[in-house]
């Protein structure tokens, strides 16, 4: 099996698919053009997809909403092209998830930079082990619904998630046991959209053991490693 990365460009723009396709290409990389969501979409079911770089302007559906969907369903990482003037959609597509972004027009060997910096971060982080497959996952007295992203509790509460507790708990639950540090809980749950000296996982794991633990002063669900990041215990089932 080819183990080259294989790079999705995902544009309308003839140009600049060919352009990014051959530059990749010559670095290296395999890479597909695709000029619409939906042609993606037919790409990624034939073949394994490693990257993402994906134009946000497109008929049809729109980058932004493509990256959501694929957040919603895949750890597919996600470069995202954007309009020199549209703040707001890098923005939004760093809150969806992109992992990382560039302002057209842009230089070839600035995207090559940051594609091998993206590979190298998923690379370095741990393997999923794909239970959220599951529509329901139980945890201590916990049970998650995944589709509608509620904790319910032993006496049948329902405690809602933001969107960020349940990027966060999703993350734990799909590395139960492992230590991950801080900056892998980042690329796990936001991408690049955090600042380097940013304490946002910090502060997520406060709120999220306010809702989850029996004493979130003494907290043993999700636990502190000084130095090291935070480790989930407790055991995970599929419901």
């Amino acid at each position: 099996m080819d183990a080259t990365p294989h790079i999705a460009i995902v544009d309308d723009h003839r140009d600049i698919r060919d352009l990014v396709g051959k530059y990749l290409a010559k670095h290296g990389y395999r890479t597909s053009l695709a000029e619409s969501a939906a042609a993606f979409r037919r790409l990624a079911e034939r073949n394994a997809i490693d990257l993402v770089v994906l134009d946000v302007m497109m008929p049809g559906e729109d980058g932004l909403s493509l990256c959501r969907s694929l957040r919603e369903t895949t750890n597919l990482p996600v470069i995202m092209l954007t309009a020199m003037a549209e703040e707001t959609d890098r923005i939004v597509g760093l809150e969806l998830g992109a992992d990382d972004y560039l302002a057209k027009p842009f230089n070839p060997r600035e995207l090559l930079a940051r594609v091998k910096a993206v590979l190298r971060r998923v690379q370095s982080l741990p393997p999923q082990r794909g239970q959220l497959k599951a529509r329901e996952m139980r945890f201590d007295r916990w049970v998650l619904n995944v589709g509608r992203r509620e904790l319910v509790g032993e006496d049948g509460l329902v405690v809602p998630l933001s969107t960020a507790e349940f990027r966060l708990l999703s993350v734990f639950l799909d590395h139960a046991g492992l230590v991950l540090s801080r900056d892998q809980l980042l690329d796990l749950t936001v991408g690049r959209s955090a600042e380097p000296f940013d304490r946002a996982i910090d502060n997520q794991v406060s709120r999220l053991r306010k809702k989850i633990e029996a004493d979130p002063k003494s907290p043993t669900l999700i636990k502190t490693h000084w130095g090291g990041g935070y480790s989930f215990s407790p055991e995970v089932a599929p419901q």
